[in-house]
């Protein structure tokens, strides 16, 4: 179950990462060198992270965030002297997405063989799936910005964790929006992959649970996401006379929306996630999607860490979808290789709970608040940028915060509010 409550519209997580501060507290820090010199033996190599995010593929949208969200974490901790005194070095590759598999599988072979000691990725759950048990099996942690899939939640070995929190918290927020917005008599037009069933699942339970109806999207009536013409799927779904529709896909929206414009269905009767909530700007005419909502898990970044992510980017994001996620991953890596005093997977799987703040511990934000504490001997709980709580025995966070968005006349999204929801 979830527990909902409301923050107030406008409200913001405030938690900014600060470089100034970094930079001027680097590796002349007594407590850094103690904390090096103590350290187990093999402390002396570098932290290497690698990265398995979508830079091709449905979901490419997602990639600038993402990879400006791991490398703004690894500047701000190598302006303060790295770890173990040397840079965290990160190694960037490509997901791709599920109608690509190899891409990802070659990805994950070739970061193994850099030895890393953690992934940041895949944002697909799909595509964590299929390379899950290889990264496991190599003993290195796998830490996800983005996956939602139940599938995930406590997977074997205790190598996965994740930052963005499981379906069930996402797809109760969305229904209860949907349900709050009067509507009980709801169309999903789901894709059949593994994140799309999970969400449809928690949506479909939810609004049954509240004694409403789904009147089409229920299992067996998915479609394929490798179709290049959705007509059959939207006139199936309209002739089920659905007060509202949940859209799951990833960029199939971009065909799925104008159908439904097109046959006449009120668009601002839909509601979209995280893997197609996006900037519309340049794809439909404006006021396609106006009244619009949908989801995505995490608060809504404040001004100044849009524009540290901006900056790591090197230009304008087009989205910041999961760039705060990204970063406290890198994070939780660092702070648990540095709490263990080495950055092999086995090490940093044993002290990311920790770090997290499942022991409890004094609160902090940023790499040199948080490292000058660990090195202290001090427990600490880690204030994610993105709101996500501790790690639970699941590996996933047990708390979290979906932002809700409505898009404008521009077929911009607009974060409106965001709701916070326990495990």
């Amino acid at each position: 179950m979830a527990r909902w409550n409301t923050i107030a519209r406008g409200a913001a997580v405030a938690v900014v990462a600060s470089l100034a501060l970094a930079a001027c507290s680097s590796s002349d820090d007594a407590g850094s060198s103690d904390g090096a010199s103590s350290a187990p033996a093999g402390s002396s190599d570098a932290l290497k992270i690698g990265t398995l995010l979508p830079l091709t593929g449905s979901l490419a949208f997602l990639g600038p965030p993402e990879v400006a969200g791991v490398h703004l974490a690894a500047d701000e901790i190598n302006a303060a002297g790295g770890v173990f005194g040397q840079d965290v070095e990160i190694i960037d590759t490509d997901s791709s997405d599920t109608a690509n598999p190899q891409i990802a599988s070659q990805s994950v072979s070739g970061l193994i063989a850099d030895g890393v000691g953690a992934i940041v990725g895949a944002a697909s759950s799909s595509v964590s799936l299929n390379v899950v048990d290889d990264i496991t099996a190599a003993g290195v942690v796998q830490i996800s910005p983005a996956n939602t899939s139940t599938a995930l939640s406590g997977y074997p070995g205790g190598f996965y964790f994740r930052v963005a929190p499981p379906d069930t918290v996402q797809g109760n927020a969305l229904a209860n929006v949907i349900l709050d917005d009067g509507y009980t008599n709801v169309g999903i037009l789901v894709f059949n992959d593994d994140y799309g069933t999970s969400l449809r699942d928690v949506i479909q339970a939810t609004i049954e649970g509240a004694g409403g109806t789904i009147t089409y999207g229920v299992s067996g009536e998915e479609f394929d996401p490798t179709a290049t013409n959705f007509s059959s799927n939207v006139q199936a779904i309209l002739a089920t006379n659905p007060e509202a529709i949940a859209l799951i896909s990833f960029d199939q929206v971009n065909q799925i929306v104008p159908e439904l414009a097109a046959a006449g269905f009120d668009t601002s009767k839909l509601y979209l996630v995280d893997g197609n909530t996006s900037d519309f700007s340049a794809v439909f005419e404006p006021g396609t999607l106006t009244g619009a909502k949908g989801t995505i898990p995490g608060a809504n970044p404040s001004d100044d860490f849009k524009a540290l992510l901006e900056g790591a980017n090197g230009g304008p994001l087009d989205s910041y979808a999961y760039g705060p996620e990204s970063y406290d991953a890198t994070m939780l890596v660092a702070l648990a290789a540095l709490k263990g005093g080495a950055g092999d997977g086995a090490t940093i799987r044993d002290n990311l709970p920790a770090v997290s703040g499942a022991n409890g511990g004094t609160e902090c934000s940023g790499w040199v608040e948080c490292s000058e504490l660990v090195l202290a001997g001090e427990e600490i709980t880690y204030m994610a940028v993105s709101g996500s709580g501790a790690f639970n025995s699941d590996n996933d966070p047990s708390s979290a915060y979906i932002g809700v968005f409505e898009y404008g006349e521009d077929n911009v999204p607009v974060w409106t509010e965001a709701v916070y929801g326990e495990v």
